[in-house]
């Protein structure tokens, strides 16, 4: 199951049970046209995925200006936020047994859901990564 992360707002944006170009373009379209024109260098960092390493997805940063930061090969501290989340996840929901793979996915999807809207993070003042999103666009506009 592949996971997609933002690290702005520390939320699940989009999961699905197979890697393609398409899964990874479709988040990644919704926060270019989200994020603002700024001054400073706009970052995308990923894991060395054969989809992000596609030229559709190189080009779509190109036309946007995006830089693209991969992870070295086998240093999972590179992608060490994502990293973290699958340990939560894993211990918070994997360690259940489950009957169907839809019962996993159900399980998974309800998790993702509690995770973006009413787990609270420290590091984001004690607020869910949604929440804090939303307050932190508010002092923006």
């Amino acid at each position: 199951h592949r996971t997609k992360k933002s690290l702005f707002k520390l939320s699940i944006l989009l999961t699905g049970d197979h890697p393609t170009v398409e899964f990874a373009l479709k988040p990644l379209q919704e926060a270019l046209n989200r994020i603002p024109v700024l001054d400073y260098r706009t970052t995308v960092h990923t894991d060395q995925g054969f989809q992000y390493q596609h030229r559709h997805w190189q080009n779509t940063l190109k036309e946007h200006h995006v830089f693209q930061s991969m992870s070295r090969k086998a240093t999972c501290l590179d992608n060490a936020a994502m990293e973290s989340f699958f340990h939560i996840m894993k211990v918070e929901v994997m360690d259940e047994h489950f009957e169907t793979k839809t019962a996993l996915i159900e399980a998974m999807n309800e998790w993702i859901d509690f995770y973006n809207h009413r787990r609270i993070k420290t590091k984001l003042d004690g607020k869910s990564p949604v929440k804090y999103r939303e307050l932190t666009v508010q002092k923006a506009a």
